[in-house]
């Protein structure tokens, strides 16, 4: 299974936000649409950085409620590991745990292209070991 099959799967929109934003706006963003991650574009698709929950927690923790009105730019993590089309689930999984994070921006020349989140790869792999094992039985039963 690849990322091209979870993105098949889930759609390739991404919601993004500008750099030049302030953190309200991104932290009601997250909120209304119950996600945990924005990618940072200039409307060009072209991924700039990212911007977690955890980044907004951490500008908060370090300059209290006025980090709201500062701009995304502050709080985002401009180095961002990004992922193809052609990895794997298992390839992703590495990344984001060797990355300790949760959400994986995936590029196609040069734009962004979709985000794969732990949660659809957790779903994934689960789909995979389960029908795994439903061949399995099925290989025992007819032997």
């Amino acid at each position: 299974m690849t990322v091209r099959s979870i993105l098949d799967e889930k759609g390739h929109d991404v919601l993004t936000v500008g750099p030049n934003d302030r953190l309200s706006e991104a932290v009601r963003l997250l909120a209304e649409h119950r996600i945990g991650a924005l990618v940072v574009t200039n409307g060009d698709r072209k991924i700039l950085g990212i911007l977690s929950e955890r980044d907004i927690v951490r500008c908060i923790a370090a300059e209290g409620m006025s980090a709201l009105d500062e701009q995304v730019r502050t709080a985002m993590t401009p180095k961002v590991k990004i992922c193809y089309e052609h990895h794997t689930v298992n390839e992703v999984m590495e990344i984001m745990t060797n990355g300790r994070f949760r959400h994986l921006p995936v590029e196609k020349d040069g734009q962004l292209d979709g985000i794969v989140s732990i949660g659809d790869v957790v779903k994934r792999r689960i789909s995979e070991v389960e029908r795994e094992a439903e061949q399995i039985k099925e290989y025992i039963a007819t032997a």
